[in-house]
């Protein structure tokens, strides 16, 4: 079949045809997101101000069901605070259990330095809170000025400096997920009201069956759902916040690159569908395919883009809205609630987690070394400074009437205040050299590798400069349609960019292209006559015609000695050259074409030239575009 994907250059061929391409990802929503996120809290704060009463009126509007002589009614407000958030904390669960097994957090030792700075990043803006309402009755609040809200910093991140390396962004994301797991542990113990131990017992139950099917590997996406609402009444019940919960069966919730015998398996069953157009194989191809992908990618696919576009800005329109009165804004100038939690967050975080990171990494000697350089800490310390989501459910927690009101000017304060101080921190450094600035982001950690076999410029088939700042990797198949729809997005790029070597491996998928060995074959046939990139052009551009006559036509078209040629290709001489990248790419965990390395990173998600691009820049090639 091989339909080319008409949406972003996303799609791949792995073992069968048309399993989708990477994750959506946070990255794919971010900026989308906060700016939705922003237009919800203005409309928020309009409504408060022009609708009479009727903000506060709606959302407490109650809501319930009874089964029996058991009843659980809540208004609109705490179904939201505590039924859909609970969702969110488990997207942003997700998101860093992936991090934690593909990404960045992988290597263990990186991530100790972020808990830690994510911890003093909590610590410091709470001491600035309790030293300013010392002694009052507000000092209750000091869980105000905690958190980071991981989505609206990472979606105004990707708006203020576009461009930055992803390691900036995973560290950004390991300090808020530590903390809004502290948050809610504080919530839990701090914030609840009157524990009741039975409910509770139940909730602590059902989690533990939850770990149970998991490890049994049980994959339905409805008996988690039903187990997390099993979960989450009685926690409910309990008194218990239960957002808790979804950070908590998020992080249970693996991530991993799809094995090759569960990618061959969806291949055979796929053909058979192919064979047999029936409903019941249909659904077994449908199942199949899903049975390859890890847990975590089906569901960020599914999940993400609710978190991002409609839970959040719902959190936001039932929770941002304070009424503006002359006498609150002259109080809140000196209000210390409302001066703690902008101090807090916009002195406090910057300043708890650039110390603590300094601290622990001179302590350490360097075994600690900090995953970022000093821009790259002190940027995301300030849009750290963003704690509007949990910093607004502690609010209403913690405070009732002007002193919620105080606290909500406090938070949307902070937050307009810390994304300006990061904006300037990003852009003063998109102004220095690319080495200077390149240091300034990264620090001098090592980048990790995930490209097992090295380039050997004596051995891979290498096109550009050879000592090249950026080395793009490329395992592909001469029959894939997805490889062919690369192709001229790689030339592109390797137009524009001068400090670049690209370099071809083979993975001919032979269950699904019966032309792409003997195409291989043919390009390293061609190797032997130096005409390498000459025949992979060819191919690349004639994807419909390899056969064997079609080969031999296209040495004849490079003036090779075709004679030879067909010699080589008849006793298979290149058979052992491609077996050599075969067998990298499976020591590499490529399970599908194309798949990119850049400097050895392997690049997830689409491959259109923006995005190729994009991942040139971080790799250090040329100018970091910043906002």
């Amino acid at each position: 079949m091989g339909e080319v994907s008409t949406g972003a250059f996303s799609g791949r061929t792995a073992w069968v045809r048309s399993i989708p391409g990477a994750v959506l990802g946070f990255l794919g929503t971010e900026s989308g997101s906060a700016r939705i996120l922003l237009g919800a809290t203005v409309v928020a704060l309009l409504w408060a101000n022009l609708g009479a009463g009727s903000y506060e009126a709606f959302w407490e509007t109650p809501l319930g069901f009874s089964l029996g002589s058991a009843e659980l009614s809540l208004t609109l407000h705490e179904w939201l605070n505590s039924g859909l958030m609970t969702f969110f904390f488990f997207v942003v669960g997700l998101e860093a259990r992936r991090e934690f097994d593909l990404g960045e957090l992988r290597e263990r030792a990186r991530v100790t330095l972020p808990l830690l700075a994510g911890i003093g990043g909590m610590a410091v803006p709470v001491a600035v809170y309790l030293l300013l309402n010392a002694g009052q009755e507000s000092v209750v609040g000091w869980g105000t000025a905690m958190s980071t809200d991981t989505a609206f910093a990472l979606g105004l991140l990707a708006m203020v400096a576009r461009g930055l390396p992803e390691r900036v962004r995973v560290f950004l994301l390991t300090v808020a997920v530590v903390d809004d797991f502290v948050a809610l542990v504080v919530i839990t113990l701090a914030y609840s009201g009157a524990v009741r131990v039975a409910p509770l017992l139940v909730a602590v139950g059902v989690f533990a069956v939850v770990v149970v099917v998991r490890f049994l590997r049980i994959r339905r996406a409805w008996v988690y759902l039903l187990l997390g609402v099993v979960a989450w009444v009685p926690l409910q019940a309990s008194g218990v916040e239960p957002v808790v919960l979804g950070l908590a069966l998020g992080l249970l919730t693996t991530a991993y690159v799809p094995d090759r015998d569960d990618l061959e398996r969806a291949t055979d069953l796929v053909r058979l569908f192919r064979e047999q157009p029936t409903s019941q194989l249909a659904r077994s191809a449908q199942v199949g395919v899903a049975r390859a992908l890890s847990p975590n990618e089906l569901l960020q696919q599914r999940f993400d883009p609710w978190a991002g576009y409609v839970i959040v800005p719902l959190f936001a329109l039932a929770n941002a809205g304070v009424t503006l009165s002359p006498g609150l804004l002259a109080g809140a100038v000196t209000s210390p609630i409302t001066l703690g939690i902008l101090l807090g967050y916009v002195l406090g975080k910057p300043l708890g987690m650039v110390g603590t990171a300094w601290l622990v990494s001179r302590l350490s000697r360097g075994r600690l070394p900090l995953p970022v350089g000093w821009a790259g800490l002190l940027g995301t310390g300030s849009i750290a400074g963003i704690g509007f989501t949990v910093a607004l459910l502690v609010a209403g927690l913690a405070f009732t009437g002007s002193d919620l009101a105080e606290a909500k000017l406090g938070v949307l304060a902070a937050a307009v205040v810390s994304t300006a101080l990061s904006a300037t921190v990003f852009k003063v450094t998109g102004r220095l050299s690319p080495a200077r600035r390149t240091r300034a982001l990264l620090g001098s950690t090592e980048t990790l590798v995930d490209l097992t076999v090295p380039v050997d410029p004596g051995v891979d088939h290498v096109r550009g400069p050879e000592r090249a700042v950026v080395t793009l990797v490329e395992y592909g198949d001469f029959e894939c349609p997805y490889c062919g729809q690369a192709e001229p997005v790689v030339r592109d790029l390797i137009a524009s960019v001068g400090d670049l070597r690209y370099v071809f491996r083979h993975l001919p998928l032979t269950d699904v292209h019966p032309h792409a060995q003997l195409s291989a074959e043919a390009a390293e046939a061609a190797a032997r006559q130096d005409a390498f990139w000459g025949m992979h052009d060819l191919l690349m551009d004639h994807q419909a015609a390899l056969r064997p006559a079609d080969l031999h036509r296209y040495a004849a078209d490079l003036g090779l000695d075709v004679d030879r040629f067909a010699d080589d290709l008849r006793q298979h001489v290149g058979a052992d050259r491609v077996a050599r990248d075969v067998a990298s790419a499976a020591d590499s965990g490529v399970s599908g074409t194309p798949t990119f390395f850049v400097n050895g990173r392997r690049q997830y998600g689409a491959y259109d030239l923006e995005t190729l691009t994009t991942a040139v820049v971080q790799a250090g090639a040329v100018r970091l575009p910043v906002a």
